[in-house]
């Protein structure tokens, strides 16, 4: 084994190289097989200050080079000339003399032709030495053209002798002439602000006493601003004075009927807000403002196709229930809006033409101050729901949308334009169009309703058109982490339960109310309402209690800990013939519900004490407070229900 012989070829081959690509080909109009893969491996490299001398910048150093060396020759005989006169007349001193020693009077011509010789060499000017040629430095490639200009230091004592510094003193008495002009200008402009300002006396004669009298004159101002905020405060007043029997009711009424109903519950019907602009238009989205807590936005469009025209987004207060706090009107309905949480200034609204805009009610202006268009990337179908979500790394606003073209679109507030990025695209599972060349064109699903969960900021669910619920990510454009076979039709709202964060609610057209655990293919709780269900809403201090509404003109309002197959009030809230109510929404901090219709009447309910309780304490045990007392209430429901061998 030691004498075998193994034979092993190097071959030029990098074996890390991938094998079996394939890249399209526009030409042939098919994927081929690239087979010429580059094998270089690349170990080592350093970029060197080394140039190649057949280069321009190598000719150009070679030639200034041999330039320097020829000047430097130049140089060099000349200095050796002038050393070897020196020399030569000390040793043709030393031979005149010797020669004078030895011959006498023979050699006297020749010495004296040597002698004028060297008197005409002695009167000879010395040649002039040639300056040395300073060499560039080959490392410094500025040049001076190209150096910033450095303007002097704008501070006084700094000159001390104004010859060598002439430069420096111009531009100082510059800076010197415009400051004193800019102190000018600034000191004209306080004056002429502080004249308008002053009351102008002007005398008036009067005509019945014939006296002069001297009127002072008030400078011009908007009369309706100076009175809207008294105006503002005395409609409050006058409208508390017209509903006072309903603030009382507000306020201070519990209905003590209760305590004979059992576990049953009413609604007391309070306010009714109208609007006469608005009577033509359906009430299509409802939100409480999360710092005021009497404030409200409603969204006026409609939902049949054929009846589509302008919409309106009205604010109203439950101070004053006569007239809207806030006015805008839209050249398309209105289908939804969002507060901002965090800015409640801020109102995100979804339009029936795709478009999504931001109102800022901070200004005074009846158009948004920011608003999608074709070139930034609308929606191509009715926009169904749009939530804000909290600021990106930088400090940017940011909400989502959903519409019915299939696309999650995240659209982020930067330097005053909406910036769009889709998150993910819906596709309809088995659903093929039969295209032009016998091509299969896959169709994209149909949002309608989402919702983000609580405290996992990447975790929401889509409702569908299809009736199917995703459970989505943010991370994951092309993939659904999971996929619920919800309801047999369209999904018209999908929420997230406050207090619990694996259960959330949805309602459909198919009549049902279905309670969902995440994690759990299949729902916990299945309510049949007989009717269209138009929306639900979780009420914000109870983790059981939920509101929904149905298009017979019915409100339902269900407790789960006290009864989980019954709701514990259904009663009618419109009167009207062929009117339906559409959406619901729970008050964040008193006991009142809002309900909207498609006559564009929003009325407001306050809850009975049975329909508000909490869960009573049992001697010996400790009893959690806030929504740890919640979550324990809805976890010992769900045990209940997760296990159905086990008595209750």
């Amino acid at each position: 084994e030691l004498k075998q012989e193994i034979i092993r070829t190097l071959t030029a081959d990098n074996p890390h190289v991938p094998q079996d690509i394939v890249r399209f080909n526009f030409k042939e109009r098919a994927y081929k097989l690239v087979d010429d893969m580059d094998h270089t491996a690349v170990h080592f490299t350093l970029n060197g200050y080394l140039i190649h001398k057949d280069s321009d910048e190598g000719r150009r150093q070679s030639i200034r080079s041999c330039t320097e060396a020829g000047s430097f020759i130049e140089k060099a005989p000349v200095e050796a000339v002038a050393e070897p006169t020196e020399e030569a007349e000390t040793k043709d001193e030393e031979p005149t003399q010797e020669a004078e020693g030895e011959g006498g009077g023979e050699g006297g011509g020749e010495g004296e032709q040597e002698a004028e010789t060297a008197e005409a060499a002695e009167e000879e000017p010395p040649p002039q030495k040639v300056p040395e040629r300073k060499l560039a430095n080959q490392f410094n490639f500025i040049e001076r053209g190209s150096t910033t200009y450095h303007y002097p230091l704008r501070e006084k004592g700094l000159q001390t002798d104004p010859a060598p510094f002439e430069t420096f003193s111009d531009n100082v008495n510059q800076w010197f002439i415009y400051d004193s002009y800019m102190e000018e200008l600034e000191r004209m402009e306080k004056a002429k602000e502080k004249e308008k300002a002053k009351p102008v006396a002007v005398k008036k004669e009067d005509q019945k006493t014939g006296r002069k009298l001297s009127v002072v004159e008030l400078p011009h101002v908007d009369s309706l601003s100076m009175v809207a905020k008294a105006a503002k405060i005395a409609e409050r007043m006058v409208n508390l004075n017209t509903y006072d029997d309903i603030a009382q009711d507000f306020k201070y009424f519990e209905d003590a009927s209760d305590e004979y109903r059992g576990q049953k519950g009413t609604l007391l019907p309070l306010w009714k807000f109208q609007y006469e602009k608005t009577k033509k238009l359906a009430v299509t989205a409802l939100s409480w403002n999360p710092k005021y807590k009497d404030l409200f936005a409603v969204g006026y469009g409609s939902y049949d196709f054929m009846k589509q025209g302008h919409g309106m987004l009205l604010l109203y207060t439950l101070k004053n229930p006569s007239f809207p706090e806030y006015s805008f009107s839209s050249e398309s309905g209105v289908m939804c809006l969002d507060f901002h949480s965090d800015h409640p200034h801020l109102l995100a609204v979804g339009f029936y033409d795709g478009n999504v805009a931001i109102y800022n009610l901070k200004r005074a202006s009846p158009q948004p101050s920011y608003k999608s268009s074709a070139k930034s990337g609308k929606h191509t179908e009715p926009v169904w729901q749009v939530k804000w979500q909290k600021d990106d790394m930088d400090s940017n606003r940011n909400f989502f949308s959903v519409s019915s073209d299939g696309r999650i679109v995240s659209w982020t507030l930067v330097k005053n334009e909406l910036v769009h990025m889709d998150v993910i695209k819906l596709s309809a599972d088995e659903t093929t169009m039969q295209g032009p060349e016998g091509l299969q064109l896959q169709t994209l699903g149909s949002g309608i309703s989402f919702d983000f969960h609580k405290k996992i900021d990447y975790l929401f669910l889509v409702g569908t058109e299809e009736g199917k619920i995703y459970k989505c990510s943010k991370s994951y454009s092309s993939q659904f982490l999971d996929v619920f076979e919800a309801h047999h039709m369209a999904v018209d709202t999908v929420s997230w339960n406050p207090f619990h964060l694996k259960v959330f609610i949805s309602c459909s057209s198919d009549w049902t109310v279905k309670i969902w655990d995440h994690t759990i293919k299949t729902p916990l709780f299945v309510y049949d309402l007989a009717t269209a269900v138009g929306d639900v809403a979780w009420s914000p201090y109870s983790s059981t209690v939920f509101a929904a509404v149905t298009i017979d003109g019915q409100a339902h309002v269900f407790d789960l800990n006290v009864n989980k197959l019954e709701p514990l009030c259904s009663q009618l809230v419109v009167t009207r013939k062929k009117n339906k109510t559409t959406h619901v929404q729970f008050n964040p901090a008193d006991p009142v519900i809002i309900v909207g219709d498609e006559r564009g009447l929003i009325t407001c309910l306050k809850l009975s004490p049975n329909l508000r309780k909490k869960p009573k304490e049992k001697k010996g045990q400790e009893v959690k407070k806030g929504p740890e007392e919640e979550i324990a209430k809805l976890e010992k429901l769900l045990s209940l229900v997760r296990q159905p061998g086990k008595k209750e």
